[in-house]
């Protein structure tokens, strides 16, 4: 593991903006102005590994009603369809209903959104979430 070298530089801002973005600081529990400026610039560049279609990771959550017909063999027809992309996926029963599924992926990013958006659009699907990721090698 290599160390990285710590740069100081300086920014400006209106006073205002900058008060805000302290208040935000104090509300995400942040020490310190770095590091929230460290964590929204990985923000930033992961959301760029994504728009190049670059490999990525992600995680997808859904929450459904199993007793819908036919909705369980729709969920799992469309993953197998994804097979190569999905790592692993869980399934939790919430209650006698509904199960929330958390699908773990790593792959294109273009194909993990073509598996998102497909599993969300399945008719009865209550809930669809999405989280971005990076493999993080290109991160510090």
């Amino acid at each position: 593991m290599t160390v990285s070298k710590l740069v100081r530089f300086g920014v400006s801002l209106e006073e205002e903006l900058l008060t805000q973005f302290d208040r935000l600081l104090k509300q995400r529990h942040y020490t310190n102005r770095s590091e929230a400026l460290r964590d929204m610039i990985r923000e930033e560049l992961i959301k760029e590994e994504w728009t190049e279609n670059k490999e990525v990771t992600g995680a997808i959550t859904l929450v459904y009603d199993h007793h819908t017909r036919e909705l369980v063999t729709k969920v799992l027809d469309v993953q197998h369809d994804y097979h190569t992309c999905i790592l692993s996926s869980q399934h939790i029963h919430l209650d006698h209903h509904n199960c929330f599924e958390i699908i773990v992926t790593k792959g294109k990013s273009k194909e993990i959104e073509e598996l998102y958006q497909k599993l969300k659009s399945i008719k009865s699907v209550k809930h669809a979430g999405f989280m971005m990721a990076t493999k993080g090698n290109n991160l510090t």
